[in-house]
C-alpha cells in the first residue's frame, strides 16, 4: 500500500503539511519543478523531480539536481504540465493513493488543469485514491459506488457537487444532514456543508460523478 505525494510549485503557504507523510515508511515524495525545491527546503528527498523547471534560477535548480536521484527535465514547449508528468511519474509506482498538493491559491489555470487532470486519472483508475490537499481543503471525484468517509478533525465539513451531469440515487448516512435516494443536480450547492457524526459516515450513489470538498472551519 503505497502513497506518492506530488508536490507542485503553487504558492508555498498553500501546500498541505508533510509532517504525517514524513513519517510513514511508504510514502514516496514526488517534486514538480519548483515543488521540488519546496519538498528539499522541508527537509525531504524527493524519490524524483520531474518538470522543465523554468521556476527556479540557475542557482536553484543546480541545488536542486543535488538532491535528486531520479530527475527528468523536459522541454517548456510541451502538451503536458508539469504536475500531469508529476503525476504520470506516480503511476509507474503503482500506488494505491496520490495526494497533490501546490496546485491551488496561485495561477487559476493551473488550478483548473490540476482539477481536470485528477478527475482524469480517477475515471482511468476508479481504485485509485487521488486526494488534491491544501492547507485547509481536500478534494476528491468519487464514481458510482458506496464510499466510507473517516471523520478527520482537520476537516470538518463536508460538501458534495455534480460535477459534467447530475449525480442519482444519493444516499448519505451517519452525517448530519442524511439522504435517501436523492439527486444532486448541476449547479446544485444543497449538498453544500455537511458534517460527519461519529468516525464514519458514507455515501453511496448509482449514477454521476461527485466532487467531494472537505473544508477546516
Amino acid at each position: 500500500m503505497t502513497t506518492v505525494v506530488v508536490c507542485a510549485g503553487g504558492p508555498k503557504e498553500e501546500l498541505c503539511s508533510f509532517d504525517a507523510y514524513s513519517r510513514q515508511h511508504d510514502v514516496l515524495f514526488i517534486g514538480a519543478d519548483r515543488g521540488a525545491l519546496y519538498l528539499i527546503e522541508q527537509g525531504i528527498t524527493p524519490h524524483a523531480i520531474v518538470g522543465d523547471f523554468d521556476s527556479l534560477s540557475q542557482e536553484e535548480y543546480q541545488y536542486v539536481m543535488k538532491h535528486a536521484d531520479d530527475a527528468q527535465r523536459f522541454r517548456e514547449e510541451k502538451n503536458e504540465t508539469d504536475t500531469d508528468l508529476a503525476l504520470l511519474k506516480a503511476l509507474t509506482y503503482a500506488p494505491s493513493e496520490i495526494v497533490l498538493t501546490g496546485v491551488t491559491g496561485g495561477r487559476l489555470d493551473h488550478y483548473e488543469a490540476a482539477v481536470r487532470s485528477i478527475y482524469r486519472l480517477q475515471l482511468e483508475h476508479p481504485d485509485l485514491v487521488l486526494k488534491m490537499i491544501n492547507h485547509a481543503n481536500m478534494i476528491q471525484f468519487l464514481v458510482p459506488g458506496t464510499h466510507t468517509i473517516q471523520a478527520d478533525e482537520r476537516y470538518r465539513y463536508l460538501s458534495f457537487f455534480a460535477h459534467e451531469q447530475p449525480i442519482q440515487g444519493v444516499t448519505l448516512r451517519h452525517v448530519k444532514y442524511e439522504t435517501t435516494n436523492e439527486e444532486i443536480s448541476l449547479g446544485s450547492t444543497r449538498f453544500t456543508s455537511n458534517e460527519i457524526i461519529g468516525t464514519s459516515g458514507s455515501i453511496s450513489f448509482t449514477q454521476g460523478i461527485c466532487l467531494m470538498i472537505r473544508s477546516i472551519d
